[in-house]
């Protein structure tokens, strides 16, 4: 006798693939993090065949994303990578009115003595955080839309040179917008003149450009080769 009692999934549910499901949750995370981990300013000048580099260490969770993204169109196609950006807005939007929230609204502990430092790491004002989501929404979807073009017409091969020309481009981008929204016009307070913004873009860049050298040719291989992986398995 068949048991009736299980459900059954719909037919005009879609059936999510499970590369698809297991990436969205690692890019939302990596959304939230990207801002954790930019609180603290790395120097790779200390690298080898580098000299003098430095810059914040959200870029090793947004190179992820960059990965994750260019993977996913890959896997899924343009338009499907492109949801995957414009979803990736929502945990970054509830993670900065949570961090508000903590910060202005939520007492700490008489005998917690770390507020000032938490408020001073994670509390970034209203303007860093709208240059944020607008060098995220801009560079991540710049990043899909040249990866995509470069594949159109092709065999699909050279994936490490796609994924690699459209981290360079959108990890350009991503600094132009965030370094001129946050500081353009804003007086360096030690020496009550403009912040030197091109020479914080410039110095970006090239880590930027260095560390998506470094490190997106291999992870594309391995994102992709990975979501291959789990979809057979499913």
């Amino acid at each position: 006798m068949l048991d009736n009692s299980a459900p059954h999934p719909s037919p005009h549910i879609p059936q999510i693939p499970l590369s698809l499901f297991a990436g969205a949750l690692l890019y939302g995370g990596l959304c939230v993090l990207a801002g954790v981990l930019g609180t603290k300013i790395a120097d790779i000048g200390t690298w080898p065949m580098v000299g003098g580099l430095a810059v914040e260490s959200g870029i090793f969770a947004f190179l992820l994303l960059v990965v994750l993204a260019s993977a996913t169109a890959e896997l899924h196609g343009t338009a499907t990578a492109n949801k995957l950006v414009r979803f990736g807005f929502v945990p970054l939007i509830v993670s900065m009115i949570l961090l508000m929230v903590v910060i202005h609204l939520v007492p700490p502990a008489p005998f917690w003595p770390d507020q000032d430092s938490f408020a001073h790491l994670l509390g970034q004002g209203a303007r860093m955080q709208f240059a944020g989501l607008c060098s995220y929404g801009t560079s991540q979807t710049l990043n899909v839309y040249v990866f995509s073009k470069l594949a159109a017409g092709g065999d699909g091969k050279k994936l490490w040179l796609r994924a690699w020309l459209a981290s360079l481009l959108s990890q350009v981008v991503d600094t132009v917008i965030f370094i001129t929204i946050s500081f353009y016009g804003v007086i360096n307070a030690s020496t009550g003149q403009p912040m030197p913004i091109g020479e914080l873009m410039t110095g970006q860049i090239i880590a930027k450009l260095l560390l998506s050298t470094i490190m997106v040719p291999p992870l594309i291989y391995l994102f992709v080769g990975l979501g291959k992986w789990l979809d057979q398995r499913a």
